[in-house]
């Protein structure tokens, strides 16, 4: 079953600039364990590691 999950930088707010966030999908059975990814901050203009939020 696929879930709806939100993915947040975890840089931006480190350097004061806005957090950039993404919508994204996992299975619930087989991926138990909290989402991370690197993915394009456009306030940054660069790839960082983006986390699950709840």
């Amino acid at each position: 079953m696929q879930e709806h999950i939100i993915i947040e930088c975890t840089e931006a707010r480190k350097e004061g600039k806005p957090a950039s966030r993404y919508l994204t999908t996992r299975n619930k059975k087989t991926v138990t364990e909290r989402i991370e990814k690197k993915k394009y901050n456009p306030h940054l203009k660069r790839h960082t590691v983006h986390k699950e939020i709840k």
